[in-house]
């Protein structure tokens, strides 16, 4: 049997028709975090990182919508005047004036005025004898920006810088309730749709719940997240950390000569945040030689160290453009003063001393970005009506000394009073330290407690005899309470 020969034949294949490409559709963004889960997770982190970068809190930064509040010293009376802050303009302003004891029958006229458009309003309010207040006004604002209150007295006029802030819309707010009014509307429109059971609800979820990460995210981080300029900041303002302390607008720079000057001391270096020059100031008396018993007016001319010309941008510190403190050589006399301001560069307050002698004078003020200083000044007072007897603590008031203090060393020192405390010049008490000789004076504010008990610490710079007075509001009244300290070297305790 013949077996044919075996042969390969070639196959036959029907060709195939040309691939067509399918459409490539763009991935929606909204699908890029369930795809790169890490790459979303790290959004929190970007955010945290831009928030390094934000505006540092300013020691002086007028936040918007706070209340000012600045203490004055005006024919005889002690006052704090707060101005309400407002959220929107025009709008009604509240003035508060609370009165400490002893308060005089007083009228008082108020004036808002625009120092752009110099629109004003006006309000007046009289002071009952022996009623502590508050005494409150209402003053209309047209609109944001630098203002001046102006107060008169019959006897006295002082005119206070007033900058009206209002807040500007964030973009953090936006981002925040919007991002959570979406994740919502995601969250429930999934779950009502189906679930997480079918493919789109279940997506529909997921976004819901990412987009409300990072409205929560945004949400924590906010508080360090610099605020937008408000409308009425000064001209090159920056803008306002949410944790920044309301502090006062700097009076705008004046022009008007000056005839002398004085010298000053500083409590800080040269050359402070912005190196501003430091001021020079001089302290003068009306009359020049004023009678114990009479009533005078103590002025003090400001002046600006490197142009000579009136310095007129203090900032509030402690809640007054200026704390004056006047002391008999003695010490026996005290008074803790805050002056008005009569115009650019010139403060003045009206007193009255109870005895003959040398008095020394200390004015504790502060230039916008410059840092404090204190400007000193003595001046005699000619005999006159017969002293006064020195004041005595007042009842229940007892202090806490260390048996001997150490120079050099922080020394704690107890006040025991009697009553309710309430904060006076945004502080629970103070206490104003002074050598014997009046060339050394020192200011500390007692430690915030739950009691009626004020904790000093103090360091004194050098052994020796100190007058000290501590000072706390109660019931409306300022309270003083003088003391003398001998402070010791390390040797000798």
């Amino acid at each position: 049997m013949r077996i044919p020969p075996f042969r390969l034949q070639r196959p036959h294949f029907q060709p195939l028709p040309p691939l067509r490409p399918l459409p490539v559709r763009p991935l929606p963004l909204w699908l890029l975090p369930f795809l790169r889960p890490r790459l979303f997770l790290l959004l929190p982190l970007l955010l945290l990182l831009l928030t390094l970068g934000s505006a540092p809190a300013g020691a002086h930064v007028v936040a918007p919508g706070a209340d000012l509040r600045i203490a004055q010293t005006i024919a005889g009376a002690e006052l704090t005047i707060t101005v309400r802050g407002v959220n929107r303009t025009p709008a009604p302003a509240v003035v508060e004036i609370e009165a400490f004891h002893p308060v005089p029958d007083l009228p008082v006229e108020l004036t808002m005025r625009s120092t752009e458009t110099g629109r004003a309003t006006r309000a007046s309010v009289r002071l009952a004898a022996g009623r502590a207040g508050p005494y409150r006004v209402s003053m209309q604002v047209f609109r944001a920006g630098p203002h001046e209150l102006e107060m008169r007295t019959p006897a006295e006029r002082s005119v206070l810088p007033v900058r009206v802030l209002v807040p500007a819309t964030s973009p953090w707010e936006l981002v925040i309730h919007g991002g959570f009014y979406a994740a919502g509307l995601l969250v429930v429109g999934g779950l009502l749709t189906g679930g997480m059971s079918r493919r789109g609800p279940a997506v529909a979820v997921r976004a819901g719940a990412l987009v409300g990460v990072v409205a929560l995210t945004v949400a924590v981080l906010s508080p360090q997240l610099p605020e937008p300029v408000p409308d009425g900041a000064a001209p090159g303002a920056e803008p306002v950390p949410r944790r920044a302390a309301p502090q006062a607008e700097p009076v705008p720079d004046g022009s008007a000569p000056m005839a002398e000057s004085g010298s000053g001391a500083s409590m800080a270096e040269p050359g402070g945040a912005g190196g501003r020059p430091y001021l020079v100031g001089r302290l003068s008396t009306q009359p020049a030689r004023p009678a114990a018993g009479t009533e005078f007016t103590l002025l003090v001319d400001l002046v600006d160290g490197s142009t000579g010309r009136p310095v007129d941008d203090l900032v509030l510190h402690h809640e007054a453009l200026a704390h004056l403190v006047v002391t008999s050589a003695d010490g026996a006399y005290f008074r803790h003063l805050h002056p008005v301001r009569l115009g650019p560069g010139r403060l003045a307050v009206r007193l009255r001393a109870d005895r003959p002698g040398r008095h020394l004078a200390y004015a504790e003020l502060e230039r916008a970005d410059s840092g404090g200083q204190l400007v000193t000044g003595a001046f005699e007072v000619a005999a006159g009506t017969q002293a006064a007897p020195v004041a005595a603590s007042p009842p229940g008031a007892s202090v806490i000394v260390p048996p001997r203090p150490v120079a050099g060393r922080p020394t704690t020192i107890g006040v025991r009073t009697r009553g309710r405390l309430q904060p006076w010049l945004g502080m629970p008490g103070h206490l104003i330290v002074r050598d014997r000789e009046g060339g050394f004076l020192g200011h500390v504010h007692a430690t915030p407690t739950r009691t009626s008990a004020l904790t000093f610490t103090f360091s004194f710079p050098a052994p020796g005899t100190y007058l000290a007075w501590a000072q706390y509001a109660t019931g409306s009244t300022v309270e003083t309470v003088p003391f003398t300290i001998t402070v010791g070297t390390e040797g000798e305790t």
